[in-house]
């Protein structure tokens, strides 16, 4: 009989959140790594704490005379503290996640009353937010007898909390997935911001991130074409701070009164409530192709920005313009940029709809997943800073979110690092009742008069009452600051604060005049002068609907340029009425000739006229910005985090999978070994190995490469099953690296895969190694990992594919 080799086969499935091999084995570590020890740790005892539970044995005492004495319940303990945890990340800690593990047995939340009772003796006034008040006896208004200012938060906040004192899914950005993490700033920003988070280099910031869909319902799927929500919340030591953007820097309107025109032309039509999470219907084309303004942010959704190959790589924008604010009380505008370590990558559309079926999770496994085993997702942030002279002296405004500032005008400032070290330990809790407010900000952050982001001022604080259930939702422990918070506003639905005495209100006597206001030392909104009439409308260079579209399309690699050709023609394809394809093209006429004519060509439609332009105005002619392609972004080049397959069935080559499997794992890749059930599987050394995932149960679009492993039988018994040449073609038509022996050659052969690029030209991602030896295999599992980490190569793609 067989016996089983010290292999790491099956470390993988530790790694991982899907399947795992059929026996109780447990595999070795070859490294010192704390965190796959912890991991295995929990993965073992929690299968020995399983294990002890064959069956339920109080059952029976359920039914009769016996359920009259019930019985006290079976217990087992684990063998770690580690075994009963959500995440093995919690020992990771901030000022915000607290000290660590907790202490087993007990819920921290137990106490008396004292817990909660604030009392605001010698403390000044603030916001729910923790910020302190300036002013509490008078609106924002423009000028001593003028109209009272939207943006104040102060007020807007205050009433409606009194309003709401008297006692459910986001309408947007629904879907989503979040983790706990830091910010640490790089050195003091004190010229520009009297921000705390940017007051002193290395200072570190707690910070809860959110990333989302937009249009889809909770449970729609994570791999849709869509913009992404990209939402931090800064716990600060001046109250909290919500940047919350998304991972496109422009947007479809320019003013906010056209948001809920826009959101319902997006989701699923009315009459019948089709489709689901998807933009490629009559009323959404209906309402962009009338809205030329959205001409810009198209080409964006329809590109590869919109189908993010993780939210681990993807970049992230403010969208609007804020203003900045130092000690001084000097403003300068600001755009805040987000740009992932691990790189910008997307998925192939096809392989996004396939994945769709297989996992509609991918995205949020994925997250889980390279937090859970210590590969921690970081970003630096940058921040386009510059003048208001400046703005004037663009050929576009800086108010308008459809345009953005390229950064070969005003380059990025890096000022600091974002970094995701913690999983939620409950989703509810966490993920789905975080709110995420544009209006909370801190001193030394301030609004500019974007339009759209004043609408977003008032708009995302009045959706949290309704979906939280009252004004007190800053009261959920996610949502609370670390600053203390003392005001006067009472009561209402979920109250949990309990304030101590008879004082709640300000001016008082019997409280000692306590909460205070804070004067200067609170939040002050920037005295920003304007003369102007009340009036509806938009300023003349926002009629440039066109420049920055046509300078993102210019700036696309030839692959990208492609994909949006094809997104486009998809999108329209399942529009049923032929005048809003005809009127959405003629809006690409004014963008580029060439993109307009193709997807009229892949239509079947002639080029229609030019749509007319909004101005006279002759809009200005940019060059390209490299910066705008996902090219510019290739990432640090490594495997790490990479989910690479390696197929084999019974006959393979121990040895080599053995080999392939430990040179994966050092460079931080993650290996599984797929056949076409669970199980064990023999090797030509007449060894084992254990299977861990199947070909049914993970496709070839779930991974990020493969290998098919070395072995004349084993590559026998995997042509057998189709699902294996179903997982070579998506492999190889998403532009895969792709590993195989010479005698696995005929399973290229049955998958109609040639070894050659379609121009005749070598295929760099597709290795094929000589019959296994130290040497030799070596040298081509270097060659496969090089290829890995690289951004994927689109040289493989045609249109419509050969393969």
């Amino acid at each position: 009989m067989a016996t089983v080799s010290k292999t790491q086969v099956g470390l993988g499935s530790v790694l991982s959140t899907v399947s795992g091999p059929s026996t109780h084995e447990q595999p070795d570590i070859a490294s010192d790594d704390a965190i796959h020890t912890e991991l295995l740790e929990k993965f073992v005892g929690s299968d020995e704490i399983s294990s002890a539970f064959p069956y339920n044995e109080t059952k029976a005492s359920e039914y009769g005379q016996a359920a009259r004495c019930p019985f006290a319940g079976a217990t087992a303990d684990a063998s770690d503290p580690i075994v009963r945890a959500s995440t093995v990340s919690e020992s990771n800690t901030s000022e915000k996640t607290g000290e660590g593990p907790p202490p087993d047995g007990e819920n921290l939340q137990k106490g008396d009353l004292d817990r909660v009772r604030a009392d605001s003796d010698g403390q000044v006034l603030t916001t729910n937010q923790g910020v302190a008040v300036g002013d509490n006896q008078s609106s924002l208004k423009i000028g001593l007898r003028g109209p009272t200012a939207m943006e104040d938060f102060i007020l807007r906040e205050k009433l409606t909390h009194f309003d709401h004192e008297r006692i459910p899914e986001r309408v947007v950005h629904a879907r989503g997935s979040a983790a706990h993490g830091y910010f640490e700033n790089y050195a003091p920003l004190s010229e520009y911001t009297k921000a705390t988070p940017f007051n002193e280099a290395g200072k570190q910031t707690p910070v809860f991130v959110r990333f989302s869909t937009v249009a889809g319902e909770r449970g729609s799927s994570d791999t849709v074409r869509d913009v992404r929500g990209f939402a931090v919340k800064f716990y600060t030591d001046s109250g909290n701070w919500d940047l919350v953007g998304n991972n496109i820097p422009v947007f479809f309107i320019q003013d906010a009164m056209k948001f809920p025109d826009l959101v319902h032309a997006v989701k699923p039509e009315p009459h019948h409530a089709m489709p689901q999470a998807s933009s490629a219907h009559d009323t959404y084309w209906d309402f962009v192709s009338l809205m030329p303004e959205s001409t810009h942010m198209l080409l964006w959704q329809m590109s590869d920005r919109a189908i993010p190959r993780s939210y681990r790589m993807m970049q992230g924008f403010g969208v609007h313009t804020f203003r900045l604010i130092n000690e001084k009380n000097e403003s300068v505008f600001c755009k805040f940029h987000w740009t992932p370590v691990a790189g910008t990558h997307s998925l192939a559309w096809d392989e996004a709809v396939k994945i769709s079926g297989a996992d509609a999770d991918f995205h949020r496994r994925d997250l889980w997943e390279a937090i859970e085993s210590g590969a921690y997702p970081e970003w630096e942030l940058g921040l386009q800073i510059f003048t208001e002279e400046q703005a004037d002296e663009f050929e576009f405004d800086v108010l308008d979110s459809t345009k953005l500032i390229p950064v070969e005008l005003i380059p990025l400032l890096p000022v600091g690092k974002l970094v995701l070290n913690r999983n939620p330990d409950n989703f509810f809790a966490e993920t789905e009742q975080v709110a995420f407010c544009t209006a909370h900000i801190i001193p030394g952050i301030d609004f500019s008069n974007d339009p759209l982001l004043q609408g977003r001022i008032h708009s995302y604080l009045d959706t949290q009452l309704t979906r939280l259930g009252g004004p007190n939702f800053h009261e959920i422990p996610i949502n609370a600051p670390l600053q203390e918070i003392h005001n006067n506003q009472r009561d209402g639905m979920h109250r949990q604060n309990i304030p101590r005495g008879r004082v709640a209100y300000e001016p008082n006597s019997l409280g000692g005049g306590c909460p205070f206001q804070a004067g200067m030392q609170g939040f002050t909104s920037f005295p920003e002068t304007i003369t102007e009439d009340k009036v509806r409308g938009k300023p003349e260079k926002f009629a440039d609907h066109y420049s920055q579209a046509s300078l993102f399309w210019i700036s696309q690699s030839r692959a990208e340029k492609q994909h949006i050709i094809n997104a486009f023609r998809f999108e329209l394809t399942r529009v049923q009425v032929p005048a809003i394809r005809e009127r959405v093209v003629s809006l690409l006429v004014n963008v580029d000739q060439t993109l307009a004519q193709a997807v009229a060509n892949g239509l079947g439609i002639d080029l229609p006229v030019a749509a007319p332009l909004a101005s006279e105005i002759p809009f200005p002619v940019l060059d390209a910005s490299p910066a705008l392609s996902e090219t510019h972004y290739p990432g640090d080049g490594t495997i790490k985090t990479k989910r690479i397959a390696i197929l084999a069935a019974n006959g393979v080559n121990g040895d080599s999978v053995n080999a392939l499997y430990d040179a994966i794992l050092s460079q931080g890749g993650v290996p599984r070994v797929l056949s076409s059930q669970l199980g064990k599987i023999e090797t030509s050394q007449g060894d084992t190995l254990n299977v861990e995932a199947t070909l049914e149960t993970m496709p070839g679009v779930l991974f990020d490469a493969m290998v098919i492993a070395d072995g004349e039988r084993s590559v026998t018994n995997l042509a057998i099953d189709a699902h294996t040449v179903e997982f070579l073609r998506d492999q190889y038509r998403h532009c895969k690296p792709i590993m195989v022996s010479n005698s696995a050659k005929i399973l290229l052969d049955k998958a109609g895969i040639e070894v050659t690029l379609p121009d005749g030209s070598v295929d760099p991602g597709l290795i094929i190694s000589n019959e296994y030896d130290d040497d030799t295999t070596s040298q081509s599992i270097e060659q496969f990992m090089m290829a890995v980490g690289k951004p994927r190569d689109h040289s493989r793609e045609t249109d419509p594919p050969l393969v």
